[in-house]
């Protein structure tokens, strides 16, 4: 057991799927997956073991934010050995192309956390997926003929905040969209040296009156589960 995960070693697929929400990781273990176990459920953050398509893969809830999903990350990779992580959550556009229900894979992530700042004063240390996981999840959308963005996207710490102007702004220099994970995640795993991606679907926009119901967002956005899920079988 590590301090907030109570999974015995072993419990834990080496790939893993990380939404946000745990009821969505409920969600994907009873619907994608077969023989799925609860490995997990301390403060209600629910975690799953089972097989997709004959692969052992997991999946786990992260919590809102950066500070939460790095508690978890970083106890998945170094106390359980878990090896690619895939964020599977939802996003706010900044771009006018980009569309609710769309995807946005994450090629970057940038932040106002100073969290890895802390870590690295005197640098900006670039926060980049994992090409090789990245370009398998863009193909593997593009076969299934899902609408697919790639590009960089904005990972904050505030979901209210007097800065949403600045934010929109940013859609006019080429982010896609903002959210409030994907950074962490990807600084980890750098320092861990694993592999990570981050798969979005736009659950609404900032630019357009465009918006979703917290129901569809919890159950609804299958397609990333699917692309995440393959994209972690994929050989």
């Amino acid at each position: 057991m590590s301090i907030h995960i109570e999974a015995k070693p072993g419990d834990i697929a080496d790939k893993i799927l990380l939404p946000g929400d745990p009821l969505r990781a409920k969600f994907i273990a009873e619907n994608f997956l077969e023989d799925a176990v609860c490995f997990n459920n301390i403060r209600g953050m629910l975690g799953y073991t089972g097989t997709y398509k004959g692969h052992r893969v997991s999946v786990m809830g992260t919590g809102m934010g950066m500070p939460s999903i790095s508690i978890y990350a970083n106890e998945l990779i170094t106390s359980y050995g878990v090896k690619k992580l895939i964020r599977v959550g939802t996003a706010g556009s900044l771009n006018k192309d980009v569309h609710v229900r769309e995807l946005v894979l994450a090629q970057a992530a940038a932040t106002t956390s100073s969290m890895i700042k802390n870590e690295w004063p005197l640098y900006d240390f670039p926060q980049i997926a994992d090409f090789t996981l990245l370009d398998k999840a863009y193909h593997i959308a593009q076969d299934l003929g899902m609408k697919t963005h790639v590009g960089s996207v904005l990972s904050v710490d505030a979901f209210y905040s007097d800065f949403a102007d600045k934010n929109i702004q940013l859609g006019q220099l080429g982010v896609k969209a903002v959210e409030m994970e994907a950074a962490a995640l990807y600084y980890l795993a750098a320092k861990h040296g694993v592999q990570a991606l981050g798969i979005m679907t736009i659950s609404d926009s900032l630019v357009a009156d465009e918006d979703t119901t917290a129901q569809e967002r919890q159950t609804t956005f299958t397609d990333m589960m699917t692309v995440g899920l393959e994209t972690l079988i994929a050989e």
